[in-house]
Order: C-alpha cells, then sequence, then structure tokens
C-alpha cells in the first residue's frame, strides 16, 4: 500500500509492525490434511512447486460450498468488518493492494499453482493495467474494490466516501467485467461513515487483515504471533525496490505450510 504520513503513519506502523511469525514443523500434519482430502496442486505447464519457491506441494484447499441466499447480508445491510474468518479449514487468504504490480510471472505462478489470491485494486493505480488483472480473473483470482484515489476514508464527508467507493465499482465493472461485493478501505481507515457508504455502493464486508508480510518478516495487528486457521494475510510492502510480487508470494506460501495451512479464496468464505 501507498506510504501514509503524519499520525495515521503512526497507528499504521504499530499495526503492521507488532512482531514476526513463529513456526512449528507441519509435515505430518501436511500429510494428515492429504489424507482428509486435501489434494497436492500439480502444475498443468510442468512447472511444479519448487519452481515457484516452495519446498513442496500446495496443498488444495476444501472445497467450500456456496452459501445459502438466506444466509446472505440483505441488499443495504451495513458491511461487516473482518481480518480473518472464523474456520476450521487449514486455510489462510492472500489478499494484495493497488495494483501497482503487473508482472505476468505471477499470472503464470497462479495459473500453474491454480493459487486463489484476492486483489484489491486502486483506479488511479490499477487502471493502465486492467487487462493483466482481467487475465488474472480469468484464472480464478477476486477482483475486489480499493477506492478511485487511495485516500484514507476515515474523516471524509459521506459524498466524498461514496464517490471513492461507488467510482471504483464502477470502474471496475468497466476495466474487469466484475462489480465487487468486498472493500478494503486504504491503510485501513474506516469510520461510520464508510461503513454507510459502502453499504449504499452494495459492499457486503470491509476486509482489512491481521497478518501483513513486512521486509522483517511476518506482522500480526492482534493475537498470537503466527498464522492461523482464517487467516486474512496482506502481502505486502507494494514497494518498486522490493522483491517481486511472486517471491513475496512464495514466502508467505512458505509461511503457511510450516504452519500447517494452504491458500483458500476469501470470496468463499465471505
Amino acid at each position: 500500500m501507498r506510504p501514509l504520513r503524519g499520525p495515521a503513519a503512526v497507528v499504521a506502523a504499530a499495526l503492521l509492525l507488532t512482531g514476526c511469525a513463529q513456526s512449528v514443523d507441519p509435515i505430518e500434519r501436511l500429510g494428515k490434511k492429504a489424507a482428509e482430502g486435501v489434494r497436492p496442486h500439480t502444475s498443468a505447464a510442468g512447472r511444479g512447486y519448487r519452481y515457484w519457491g516452495l519446498a513442496r506441494p500446495l496443498a488444495r484447499s476444501p472445497v467450500r460450498p456456496a452459501r445459502p441466499l438466506a444466509e446472505r447480508p440483505a441488499a443495504g445491510a451495513r458491511p461487516r468488518v473482518v481480518d480473518r474468518v472464523p474456520t476450521r479449514d487449514p486455510v489462510v487468504f492472500l489478499t494484495y493492494d493497488d495494483g501497482a504490480e503487473r508482472d505476468p510471472r505471477f499470472v503464470d505462478m497462479v495459473r500453474d499453482l491454480r493459487l486463489p489470491v484476492t486483489l484489491f485494486l486502486t483506479d488511479s493505480v490499477a487502471a493502465p493495467g486492467y487487462r493483466h488483472f482481467a487475465r488474472l480473473r480469468a484464472l480464478g483470482a477476486g477482483i475486489e474494490n480499493h477506492t478511485v484515489d487511495h485516500r484514507a476514508p476515515a474523516g471524509l464527508p459521506y459524498a466524498g466516501q461514496r464517490a471513492e467507493i461507488c467510482g471504483q465499482q464502477d470502474r471496475l465493472r468497466a476495466g474487469v467485467g466484475v462489480r465487487p461485493r468486498l472493500f478494503r478501505p486504504p491503510y485501513g481507515s474506516y469510520d461510520a461513515t464508510t461503513l454507510r457508504a459502502a453499504a449504499d455502493c452494495g459492499i457486503s464486508a470491509l476486509v482489512l487483515w491481521r497478518a501483513a508480510l513486512t521486509p522483517a518478516g511476518f506482522a500480526y495487528t492482534h493475537g498470537p504471533h503466527r498464522l492461523r486457521p482464517g487467516d486474512i494475510v496482506l502481502v505486502g510492502p507494494d514497494e518498486p525496490a522490493g522483491p517481486p510480487l511472486r517471491e513475496r508470494t512464495a514466502r508467505v506460501l512458505r509461511g503457511a505450510q510450516e504452519q500447517g495451512l494452504t491458500a483458500g479464496r476469501l470470496e468463499d468464505y465471505l
């Protein structure tokens, strides 16, 4: 995500720099999950898990049936705010912000590993490359809302927040062919007005994160300093000088595997 200045930067740093992951060797647990029906991925293109920097195959997440219509939020209901999903499934959710990086090899990685990912796009950053994100969507990636101009919503008037959220709904429909249900407020900034504006734009959930990849390793906003089932992970930082997106993704996947976890599709759970 883009750098934030002033007091908000202090808050963001405190949230994202709370600690590093602690790992437990989970090889036996992974084998047990495989026996329970979580099957390994294989690459149709011939590029397996080692090619993408993994030490062992990426387990396939359990197939989760669609939520019945009766369980879905009613139209206009205030969105819930989540940073993890309550589930016993051995999954974490990989999320990406802004859309500045458009590496074709990341598309190959998603295709080869059949990797479920969710991208929260900002129009002012991602718009020149919507064709790239359309290719990812065709592979099953979730395309979700991250505002038009990446302004921190909290404190803005209703009209301004609605323009940022609804405006990006329209742009993503035109550019990628999807009108999102999920919204990530820039910098994790939101207030009651954000929830009202998001509901009016058709959003059903505000998606934050419990874990984030930083240059120093995993950091956690609260709770144990390790990945747990249902954690939403922000694969950061989005910096031009940092490692490529595919390398950061492999680092998160290795961390998940060390905890006996795999990647799940966020849209199947929200």
